[in-house]
């Protein structure tokens, strides 16, 4: 349908002319995949059709909008009121989160608004209510805002899952996905299910560079604290400033130094995931209400909270992934014709080359992506249960209805009925347990065995498993600060200190789960072991890392300091190069090194450590331990590695991952996140939730068990496939044998300089104690020295 002549002048009124790909929205009735700029009025877009059809009465819930984050909620309901009040619409706009207040949901319930905005997580919760039919019987359109982001993750699978409930329901409705950063939109499309990709005009390039530093770069660490001064600097020229840290420790360390050198007091702020909801919360009315000049931040802020005040972003450390970059850069002059503003901080030599690489990216419009994994079947035994928990279901009606989501397309019967086997026994190994018999087949109908269970299933609902936390408060007021792991909690005597929030605490005592501390800003605190972001560089962005060291011809991008590095490599050994896999093996202090420069990110490179190792133990090398970093692999042994190709065979390798996986606690953790997942573990009772001591000990007597008595069982099959897919990364080791078959193996007399910053990262472990940082400088400079560095 055209753009009503109400809403034109709207448009008209705010100054505002409607960008071609927002008229596509509203001349298309089939479900689309919008790819826009950031600034460039996606949400609005997918919101007009919604704006136009509902200047007609209607009943009930008319439109969907599905949201990654909460906070996003919040936004969307402010930005759409202007419109909704200047066309004078008489409907609701309600969110429906884990934050909506019980009352307002059990009204919903009965009562639906017009435009509902909710999460993966509540859109599933309601799904499982008798209800839902006449809930979503009205439902029109759907609008799933940063879906690259949900398609990432489970979330998206359970997303789609919901979706396709939703097109049963609610036959006839259309769909539209909105995104900034897509690598490849037939992809996400038919993640969707099948979708017509609209593509806006990407808007001006992005003025992104290094930030000019007076110090190069340390040779080895993450945390980018010798750029503070010139970072504050940077802030100081700007308005309102982002600096995005890519983990939660690191963020709490920057905070700190970037207050060392505040002399001017500059009011500055800190957001991450740890951090109490209240406090993120201020955080984020402080930014909005124009009281803060910086915040920094993780993750956390990645995605869609439009603040338009930001003219600068700043990166420290390197992005890891050009697809978050791109996302990052976006927060910054979030208008669609003005240049986004943004400067990289490499925390580190190695991160200037890649540094360097995802420029080169961003200007070349490559992003990266990670495939989507086969559709998990704990995320599916989960929809079933729910699906149950609603009413009575045939199983051959849902298994068509779960091949129209995307992701499982292809899902075969023997799978499905195997996730229904599961749901209904358990499994072979614990079907005399009626506690896991959880759904029963009556007259042809699969429904639950016992109604009460629903209260159950509904209170797990989700597929984020958090890590096992604990609320941190002050013990005079009880206030609360935000949270920590409880495997760090565990490491804490009375009187340690930890930085949380951007301030020193000193723990005092745990009570009810309940860590409670005291603030000691003069003490020198412990660094909180956060979960966080532990990202790997993308295998786009290794490949392209690894292009640009391999060839001399293209090393005018790199600051003179790297460019004489990588020379003297060259002239000391050999530069790793695409199609080629370079190892070095040297001596040094009574002790052999073997060096492997993978490009394949840190995790698969931690898994190769951990293998090679038992194979090297094997043949009488004697290996000492080893450093995996995301570029290269370090071991050092009593004996050196001469040959390394029988070594780096692809059979021997995959039979030891076997081997490894067998007896490795990950898969015991990654076990336990699958089983909480599908239904067979709950992390949330009535009136109480288990402790991580509690869950991990009933995940490990399982594991256990079924290992012994049900190997096949389905649920150690999932964790088999996901922990070589994701949690050690194995198919990035398989992908790095498979594209570089040609070993270049160099002995070297002395330490090769690429090889240098990994010994400083293995000599940080022994250094402890009074003059730690004296200590380390000195190391630092004796290896740099050795290596042919200054």
């Amino acid at each position: 349908m055209p753009l009503p002549p109400d809403i034109a002048d709207w448009f008209a009124d705010q100054g505002w002319t409607p960008h071609p790909h927002q008229l596509a929205l509203m001349e298309t009735s089939r479900d689309t995949l919008l790819i826009a700029p950031t600034g460039g009025g996606k949400t609005l877009a997918g919101f007009l059709p919604t704006l136009a059809q509902l200047r007609a009465p209607h009943s009930g819930l008319h439109t969907l909008y599905v949201s990654p984050l909460k906070a996003l909620t919040n936004d969307i309901a402010r930005n759409l009121a202007q419109p909704v009040a200047a066309l004078g619409l008489d409907i609701r706009i309600e969110d429906r989160t884990g934050d909506t207040r019980p009352r307002q949901r059990a009204r919903q319930r009965v009562d639906p608004p017009h435009i509902l905005l909710t999460t993966p997580e509540s859109l599933a919760l309601m799904l499982s209510y008798p209800e839902a039919p006449r809930i979503f019987a009205n439902l029109r359109r759907v609008v799933i805002d940063e879906i690259h982001a949900l398609a990432e993750s489970k979330r998206g699978d359970q997303l789609m899952l919901g979706l396709a409930r939703l097109r049963s329901l609610a036959p006839g409705l259309t769909v539209t996905g909105l995104s900034a950063t897509v690598e490849n939109p037939a992809r996400l499309a038919g993640f969707m299910g099948g979708a017509e990709v609209v593509l806006a005009n990407p808007g001006p390039a992005p003025d992104i560079a290094m930030l000019t530093t007076t110090a190069p770069p340390p040779w080895a660490g993450g945390g980018g604290q010798y750029a503070a001064a010139d970072v504050m600097a940077a802030i100081q020229s700007a308005r309102l400033t982002l600096v995005f840290i890519n983990t939660r420790a690191q963020a709490e360390l920057f905070f700190q130094a970037l207050w060392a050198v505040n002399l001017e007091n500059l009011p500055i702020g800190l957001h991450h995931g740890s951090l109490s909801r209240d406090v993120r919360q201020k955080a984020e009315a402080a930014m909005a209400a124009g009281q803060l000049r910086a915040m920094v931040c993780t993750g956390s802020l990645d995605l869609g909270i439009d603040w338009g005040d930001v003219d600068l972003v700043i990166q420290v450390g390197a992005p890891k992934n050009v697809k978050r970059l791109v996302q990052r850069i976006g927060r910054a002059n979030h208008r669609y014709d003005t240049p986004s503003r943004a400067r990289i901080v490499p925390a580190n030599q190695f991160e200037v080359i890649e540094c360097v690489a995802a420029l080169e990216a961003v200007a070349a419009h490559d992003l990266d992506g990670t495939p989507h994994p086969p559709a998990p079947l704990d995320v599916l035994c989960q929809h079933i249960l729910l699906t149950a928990c609603a009413a009575p279901f045939n199983a051959t009606s849902l298994y068509h209805e779960v091949c129209r989501a995307g992701p499982y397309r292809d899902l075969s019967r023997a799978d499905f009925d195997a996730c229904l086997d599961f749901c209904a026994t358990g499994g072979y190994a614990l079907r005399t347990y009626d506690r896991w018999q959880r759904i029963m087949l009556r007259n042809g109908l699969w429904q639950l065995r016992d109604p009460r269970s629903a209260r159950l299933l509904r209170m797990n609902i989700g597929t984020i498993v958090n890590p096992e936390l604990l609320q941190v408060r002050r013990r005079t007021n009880r206030a609360r600060l935000g949270e920590v792991e409880e495997s760090f909690a565990a490491t804490l005597s009375p009187g340690d200190t930890f930085l949380l929030g951007g301030q020193t605490v000193r723990y005092d005592r745990l009570r009810d789960m309940i860590l409670e501390v005291t603030p000691q800003p003069a003490r020198q605190p412990k660094v909180a072991v956060f979960n966080g972001l532990k990202m790997a560089t993308s295998t786009e962005l290794s490949a392209r890392v690894l292009a640009l060291i391999g060839d001399p011809t293209r090393w005018n991008a790199l600051p003179p300091h790297t460019r004489d590095w990588l020379a003297l490599q060259q002239t000391a050994s050999v530069l790793p190069a695409p199609g080629t896999l370079t190892c070095e093996t040297f001596e040094r202090q009574g002790r052999a090194y073997f060096c492997l420069y993978g490009f394949c990110g840190r995790n698969a490179h931690q898994t190769l450590g951990l293998i090679l190792t038992r194979r090297m133990e094997d043949i009488g090398l004697g290996p000492l331990g080893f450093v995996a970093t995301d570029y290269a692999l370090l071991i050092w042994s009593i004996d050196p590695v001469l040959n390394p190709e029988p070594l780096l065979r692809l059979d021997a390798i995959s039979e030891g991952m076997d081997q490894w996986l067998a007896a490795n606690a990950l898969m015991k953790r990654s076990f336990r996140s699958i089983a909480t997942i599908a239904g067979l573990l709950h992390r949330n009772l009535p009136g109480t939730r288990k402790s991580g001591k509690q869950a991990t000990f009933s995940s490990d007597i399982l594991y256990d068990t079924l290992l012994k008595y049900d190997p096949d069982h389905l649920l150690l099959r999932v964790t088999r496939d996901a922990a070589r897919h994701g949690l050690v990364d194995f198919t990035r080791i398989e992908e790095m044998l498979g594209a570089r078959p040609k070993i270049v193996h160099t002995i070297c007399a002395r330490v090769p300089p690429l090889a240098a910053p990994l010994l400083l990262e293995a000599g940080k472990v022994p250094i402890r104690g009074l003059g730690a940082d004296r200590l380390l400088e000195a190391e630092a400079a004796r290896m740099m020295t050795e290596a042919g560095l200054t």
